[in-house]
């Protein structure tokens, strides 16, 4: 039981499954109960000095103490007093050394801050939107799975691809941070995508965290060390998802990470309405099944080859209502049907084109 806002399973610590938010002095009331199977009406906290049980309602201010308390404690001297040089800073804040220039100076060892990846190549025309063919799955889920699953988040495991990468980096364990203190490096935060210590990758059995089947080598591997064995080959990747895909807190890295693994679509029987839209803003395409269809209906274990044709209707100015999806079988047989993209109005389509909303900002900057 806390007050903060990090409830989601696993965030406070890898061991505890669930967590459960309260006001402060609720936390503490749970804290001197010393359990959560506890009656506050009905079971006593304590006893007085005199013996007397004491229960919650006893401890319990009352809106006229907290008035009475706020004004004695706070006043406006305290405010004007702490704030009057909050733009001056301290000793250290104060000798920074502050490049010059029109542009940012990327400094190439940092391992908080890189340059990212996202207009590397990019031409002032957006190339032609491409079927896909031979992409394979990266990671199958099922329902609800939300963005605390995917974005990355919490402590930075010594064991990790993240972990590898500061220890490579010649960062000492006790300096490794967060992800969310380090998500100006891309570098941490793919290496992070997908990678939730509760996640159920359906690829595999039984196993939860970052983890994967690499089919080209058939073999458990971390889903970021998997990925880019399919980059070196220019395997295009697959998400399977089933209901409410991305739900949960709109995380830009859920996105952002998605694309930079490589992921090029993503298949789920319905979609949180914003990850939807961010995914396109990355240039990812969000298909839906056919209405009451599903991965498990349609016999598709995450193991088939995939390949997505009339995608390419986006370059003669429409957006297709479907795009034909064949998922062939390491025996010969094929799943085949109509998926329904969901790119929902002309802007998105826009984007997608683009490759991103990103992409297309800075295009139509050059172009103004």
């Amino acid at each position: 039981v806390l007050s903060g806002n990090r409830n989601f399973e696993g965030r406070i610590n890898p061991d505890v499954k669930m967590n459960y938010l309260a006001s402060p002095p609720l936390v503490i009331a749970y804290a001197l109960a010393g359990t959560m199977d506890f009656d506050f009406e009905n079971d006593s906290l304590g006893t007085d000095k005199d013996g007397n049980e004491v229960y919650l309602r006893d401890l319990w201010p009352n809106p006229t103490e907290v008035e009475k308390v706020i004004a004695e404690s706070i006043s406006q001297e305290m405010f004007t007093e702490d704030y009057q040089d909050v733009f001056t800073g301290d000793e250290r804040w104060q000798t920074l050394e502050t490049p010059e220039g029109a542009t940012f100076e990327w400094d190439s060892e940092s391992t908080y801050v890189r340059k990212p990846p996202y207009f590397e190549g990019m031409g002032l025309e957006p190339e032609p939107v491409s079927d896909i063919e031979g992409a394979r799955v990266l990671v199958k889920v099922g329902d609800s799975t939300t963005t605390d699953h995917i974005s990355p988040a919490g402590a930075i495991k010594l064991d990790s691809p993240a972990g590898r990468y500061l220890q490579e980096n010649g960062v000492a364990r006790k300096d490794f941070n967060s992800y969310g203190s380090r998500r100006g490096n891309h570098e941490i935060m793919i290496r992070g995508t997908f990678a939730n210590i509760r996640i159920k990758n359906q690829l595999l059995d039984g196993v939860e965290g970052g983890y994967t089947k690499n089919f080209l080598t058939g073999e458990q591997e971390f889903i970021y060390d998997a990925a880019q064995a399919y980059a070196e080959q220019d395997i295009p990747l697959v998400v399977l998802a089933g209901k409410e895909y991305g739900t949960g807190s709109s995380r830009d890295w859920a996105a952002k990470g998605t694309k930079l693994l490589g992921v090029q679509v993503v298949i789920a029987e319905s979609f949180e309405r914003i990850h939807r839209s961010n995914l396109i803003g990355m240039g990812v395409l969000p298909l839906q099944y056919p209405a009451g269809e599903s991965a498990e209906s349609l016999g598709l274990d995450g193991t088939e080859t995939f390949s997505f044709s009339g995608v390419t209707a986006l370059n003669e100015g429409t957006t297709p209502k479907t795009v034909r999806v064949v998922a062939s079988k390491d025996d010969g047989t094929s799943v085949e049907f109509d998926a329904v993209v969901r790119i929902d109005t002309p802007g998105e389509a826009e984007y997608f084109r683009n490759g991103g909303i990103l992409q297309y900002v800075l295009r139509s900057l050059v172009a103004a």
